[in-house]
């Protein structure tokens, strides 16, 4: 799946964010439903802002060991088109699941593709993103590329972790993924988009695209 690499803004928290990032043509929205994270969003403003959303833009509910229960509840509430799991969500979880799945791993040394070869028979894609002892991502921090390399990807790669303006296009040329995932490297404050940096995030990434596929 070459040609165009995906682009997905995570963490939206505020409908005019939103908007703006759908003019400057992203495939889709990322809204996080993890308890701990600085960009929470709650159930009704979630499902506000994706009622807006045009055709063809994706709303990712983004999960960590959440009772799959109330995953359900919120995909249907929500109309949530994707799930994004960042936990230890079994495979027996995410097959449950009643959309497409995203399944989350952080990487680190001791990583082998052995801990998500399972998923390929249940996820839609696999993100890699970077690890940090006490959060799930959104870390603002950005892993060695290159470790991914070694392992054989059953699935589309979704490249997370710390990519803005100034990286994400030396991500694409680099790992050549099918979608990136930004986050706080195109905000002004946790779950505060800034319009300008999304921008220029995207304009990066067409112009990886160029020099790599001629798209």
């Amino acid at each position: 799946m070459v040609g165009r690499t995906r682009i997905k803004v995570c963490g939206i928290t505020r409908p005019a964010d939103a908007q703006q990032a759908v003019a400057a043509g992203v495939d889709a929205l990322g809204f996080i439903f993890a308890e701990k994270s600085l960009r929470k969003v709650e159930p009704d403003q979630a499902r506000r802002i994706i009622s807006a959303l045009p055709p063809f833009v994706d709303a990712v509910g983004v999960f960590v060991n959440a009772d799959p229960a109330r995953v359900r509840e919120l995909v249907e509430y929500c109309r949530l088109t994707v799930v994004q799991l960042h936990g230890q969500e079994s495979v027996e979880y995410c097959r449950a699941m009643p959309v497409r799945v995203v399944k989350a791993f952080s990487i680190r040394p001791e990583t082998s593709d052995q801990q998500f070869a399972p998923y390929a028979e249940v996820a839609a894609g696999l993100l890699f993103d970077t690890w940090h002892e006490q959060l799930a991502g959104g870390t603002g921090q950005a892993f060695d590329w290159s470790m991914l390399a070694k392992f054989a990807i059953p699935k589309p790669l979704i490249l997370a972790g710390g990519l803005g303006p100034d990286n994400v296009g030396e991500a694409v040329r680099q790992v050549r993924p099918f979608a990136v995932d930004l986050n706080s490297g195109v905000e002004v404050s946790p779950g505060v988009k800034d319009p300008g940096l999304i921008g220029m995030a995207v304009e990066e990434v067409r112009r990886a695209d160029l020099a790599a596929y001629g798209a």
